[in-house]
C-alpha cells in the first residue's frame, strides 16, 4: 500500500512535488552530458531525477522526520511496483526494465537518504565512507552498469564517488550545519584540532577548524588519486571521457577546499570554468587514450 500523504490544498504529497529545483546543472559533475551516447542518456536522467526527488525530502528543512520516511517509502514503493504514487519512480522502473537494470543501486541511495533523517553526526572518516557507500557510490555502479562495464571497475569508481560527496560536504558543512544540524564533518577530526561542531555556524572558520578541514580536503583529495586510472580503464570511449571530466572537477573543487575557507571563501567552479575545464579534461582523456591504443 502506498505510503501516500494528503495536502488539503493542492492534493497528494509527492516527492516530485517537493523538488528543490535544484537541477543537474547545479551539481559538481556533469549529469548526461552530451559526451553520454544519446540513447543512454534517458535511463541516466531518470536515475538522476528520481535521486534528486530523494535527496530534497531528506533535506527538506521543514518536513517532520516522520513524513520524510514516509515519502521516501512512497518512492520505494513506486521504484519496485507497489505503487504508482510517485510518477519518478514509475517512470525509473520503466527505464531500468527496459535496459535490464538493477534497481539495487537506486534503492541504496534511498537508504542514505532514510539514514540522513536519521543520522546527524559521524564518529570517524571510517563512519562516513560507510555513509558514502550508500549515498554516493551506487551512482558511479549504476553508470558503469548502463554502459556494460566490468564490475572489477567499482572498487576506482567508489574511490572517486566517495571523494566527489565528501567535496559536497566540505563545500556545504557550514549549510548543512545552519539548516539542517547535520554535521558530515567527522567528530574525531574536530576533536583532534581543538574545534568544536558549533564553529560550523560562524561566519568564518576559527583557526582550529580551518585546519581540520583543510586536514580533510588533502585526505579526500588523496582517496580522488585512488580511482585516478579508472578513465583509461573505460572500455566505453565516451564515458572514459565524461568520468576524466568529473575526475578534473573534483580534483579542482578537492584544491580550492585545501586553499580556502568553505564557511566564508569560494570553494565553487564556476560555470565558465567548469566549461573550459571540461574541454581540457575530454582533449586530455581522449589524448590519452588513442596514444594508448597505437602503442598497444
Amino acid at each position: 500500500m502506498s505510503a501516500a500523504i494528503s495536502q488539503k490544498s493542492s492534493g497528494p504529497v509527492t516527492a516530485e512535488s517537493l523538488r528543490s529545483g535544484k537541477g543537474g546543472s547545479d551539481e559538481n559533475f556533469p549529469v548526461a552530458s552530451l559526451l553520454i551516447a544519446a540513447p543512454l542518456r534517458p535511463v541516466i536522467l531518470a536515475f538522476y531525477d528520481f535521486v534528486r526527488a530523494g535527496d530534497d525530502v531528506a533535506d527538506n528543512p521543514t518536513l517532520p522526520p516522520e513524513q520524510k520516511r514516509a515519502l521516501l517509502d512512497q518512492l520505494d514503493q513506486s521504484l519496485i511496483g507497489e505503487s504508482d504514487a510517485e510518477p519518478l519512480g514509475v517512470k525509473l522502473a520503466a527505464q531500468l526494465a527496459q535496459r535490464g537494470l538493477t534497481n539495487r543501486h537506486a534503492r541504496d541511495l534511498l537508504d542514505a537518504f532514510r539514514q540522513d533523517v536519521d543520522k546527524n553526526r559521524y564518529a570517524n572518516w571510517n563512519e562516513l565512507i560507510a555513509y558514502c557507500a550508500l549515498s554516493a557510490m551506487p551512482v558511479g555502479r549504476f553508470l558503469l552498469d548502463v554502459h556494460g562495464e566490468s564490475r572489477d571497475l567499482w572498487p576506482a569508481s567508489d574511490a572517486i564517488c566517495a571523494a566527489l560527496q565528501i567535496n559536497n560536504h566540505l563545500q556545504d558543512c557550514g549549510k548543512d550545519f545552519i539548516a539542517l544540524d547535520r554535521v558530515y564533518v567527522p567528530l574525531d577530526a574536530l576533536a583532534l584540532a581543538g574545534a568544536e561542531v558549533e564553529g560550523l555556524g560562524a561566519a568564518k572558520a576559527s583557526p582550529a577548524l580551518r585546519a581540520c578541514l583543510k586536514m580533510l580536503a588533502q585526505k579526500n583529495r588523496d582517496l580522488l588519486e585512488q580511482g585516478a586510472a579508472l578513465p583509461g580503464d573505460i572500455k566505453d570511449f565516451r564515458l572514459g571521457l565524461e568520468i576524466s571530466v568529473i575526475l578534473h572537477h573534483a580534483r579542482k573543487i578537492a584544491d580550492l577546499l585545501v586553499a580556502h575557507d568553505p564557511l566564508s571563501e569560494n570553494v565553487r567552479l564556476s560555470k565558465t570554468q567548469m566549461l573550459s575545464g571540461a574541454v581540457t579534461a575530454a582533449a586530455g582523456g581522449a589524448f590519452s587514450r588513442l596514444s594508448r591504443r597505437s602503442h598497444s
